[in-house]
């Protein structure tokens, strides 16, 4: 049974949220939060698997409320503001995905899967609008804070920055799946990354991102 925290000032997107949690069965929902400051103190409590978290909260903001709950649970930042600063704040905050609140109902039970599996989700629209934003800095000729990654785990992690799914990178650089693993396994241990969400802000902070040559991987139609 996946455990979730529902955090959001608004009353009736709460019981909205409860209602659909609650209707998979297996998902329940253990707790509810308005405020950051009560999201904090209710994960802290209950041990929720993943918090589905509001950004805009009074006394705390969920992106704060997302650093102090840390690695007692799993994030996924759910909001109607789709603002690049609010998605990199709350990667670099230890979310582990971001959805905007009109994402389908199914797709975020979907979500909560993802999530509390281990892996981290962002919308595709957000993981552009990113690249974006970070490849309009100009390339450094090398990439720093890679230390110890092969070339072809940074092509794996250029391509996992860049939007792409394990199967897009498997059929992008002709691997077996099995081996795309292997890599994203090896980047999380030498990286010292929690998940997926947590390779693209490296992927970024390093250069790595805006180093790609133009014609290099493959964005997302």
């Amino acid at each position: 049974m996946i455990r979730v925290l529902v955090a959001d000032d608004q009353a009736l997107l709460r019981g909205s949220f409860r209602v659909l949690v609650d209707s998979e069965p297996d998902l329940m929902v253990v707790g509810e939060a308005a405020t950051g400051a009560e999201a904090v103190a209710v994960a802290l409590e209950e041990r929720p698997d993943v918090v589905l978290m509001d950004v805009r909260m009074p006394e705390m903001d969920g992106i704060e409320a997302t650093r102090r709950i840390g690695d007692v649970a799993r994030v996924l930042i759910v909001t109607m503001f789709d603002l690049d600063a609010y998605v990199y704040d709350a990667l670099r905050a230890g979310a582990s995905g971001f959805l905007l609140k009109d994402t389908p109902p199914a797709d975020l039970v979907a979500a909560i899967r993802v999530v509390a599996s281990g892996e981290a989700l962002l919308a595709p629209t957000v993981t552009r609008r990113l690249i974006e934003e970070f490849t309009r800095t100009p390339a450094s000729l090398e990439v720093k804070g890679l230390q110890g990654v092969t070339e072809r785990e940074r092509e794996v992690l250029t391509l996992i920055a860049r939007g792409l799914s394990n199967s897009e990178i498997t059929a992008h650089l002709h691997l077996s799946l099995a081996t795309v693993k292997t890599h994203i396994g090896r980047l999380l241990a030498k990286l010292d990354a929690r998940d997926r969400a947590q390779l693209v802000i490296v992927a970024y902070e390093s250069g790595l991102v805006s180093a790609v040559r133009p014609g290099e991987g493959r964005e997302r139609g």
